[in-house]
């Protein structure tokens, strides 16, 4: 499985576009299971056209003022620095969390801000060496990536967006990264006890990998959300775009169906675009938990089979929150 991880416009608060964090290939995904994948990432390095004509000024950290001539011909996939930044040196592996707001070229408006909400897209993780090898299909997250290494927290930088679909429909990105935070690698809390004696028994190896052992359970005609690990982070709530995860995934005889353990990938749960067991389970969970998701039949896939998950299964999950965003 792979996911890229940087928002194709703006906002969501503004409903503008969605992440490019996608639900790819995981047996939770409201779709099923598909073969799709991002481009791969390279350490090659190609030069990325210059973002002309824009100027930026103001306080480093607060929304910026971007001035430029509406009308403004526009490059697909150029890019600028415009203001340098005077936080701390942004550290790769680092979730970053931006704030964004997208210009139209043509008009010179302002289309959608994450500022007036103060909802900047954490999406983002800082990985300096994932350079463009291609400038024609390099990815937003790359593009970012290659033009803030080595920069500080409260940099700006200007992305052109021009698919040539014609000039009415070119923009610009302004994205101004102002935090950046770890995620965990598993989940970290406080152990749940007097978890229910009757429920599927799961242990850990030392990596923090889930096992189960179903211990005659039957399921259950009603999802069951059973914390194992309550974590102390952020909680997930309706308007949380995505949940960063490890899990595995069971039928209720014990055959394993799924696991991101095994890709050594977490995965972006875009919770828009999962079962309604995931969207239902994890609101309200927190950052850092382990939880346990039993979901019936009519919360997983129905009567319709997906991959190797046969019609009418009920389906265990054992759910690292890692991050949100």
């Amino acid at each position: 499985m792979q996911h890229t991880s940087l928002v194709t416009s703006i906002t969501r608060a503004a409903s503008v576009v969605s992440a490019l964090a996608l639900c790819v290939s995981m047996a939770a995904c409201g779709s099923g299971s598909s073969d799709g994948s991002a481009s791969a990432s390279s350490s090659a390095s190609a030069t990325l056209p210059k973002l002309e004509g824009v100027k930026v000024t103001g306080t480093p950290g607060e929304k910026p003022k971007v001035e430029f001539k509406k009308g403004l011909k526009i490059e697909n996939n150029s890019v600028a620095v415009l203001q340098e930044g005077d936080g701390d040196a942004m550290k790769s592996g680092d979730r970053i969390c931006a704030q964004l707001t997208q210009y139209s070229a043509s008009s010179g408006e302002e289309v959608a801000t994450t500022w007036e909400q103060n909802v900047p897209d954490c999406s983002l993780v800082f990985n300096p060496e994932d350079g463009v090898a291609n400038v024609e299909s390099a990815t937003l997250a790359q593009i970012a990536n290659t033009t803030l290494k080595g920069k500080k927290l409260n940099t700006t930088i200007g992305i052109g967006i021009n698919d040539g679909s014609g000039d009415d429909n070119a923009y610009m990105l302004i994205m101004t990264p102002v935090s950046q935070s770890t995620d965990y690698t598993q989940a970290q809390g406080e152990k749940v006890k007097d978890i229910p004696s009757d429920l599927p028994k799961v242990t850990l190896d030392a990596s923090g990998k889930p096992s189960i052992d179903m211990n005659g359970y039957k399921g259950s005609d009603k999802l069951v959300v059973q914390p194992l690990i309550k974590g102390d982070g952020p909680k997930i709530d309706e308007n949380t775009y995505a949940a960063v995860v490890n899990y595995t995934g069971w039928l209720l005889d014990g055959t394993q169906f799924d696991s991101s353990w095994d890709r050594n990938q977490t995965f972006d749960a875009v919770l828009s675009n999962m079962i309604k067991g995931w969207q239902e389970g994890l609101v309200g969970q927190t950052v850092g938990s382990q939880v346990l998701l039993i979901v019936p039949p009519d919360l997983g896939y129905g009567d319709q089979e997906s991959g190797s998950i046969p019609a009418n299964s009920t389906l265990v999950f054992v759910v690292d929150i890692l991050a949100k965003y």
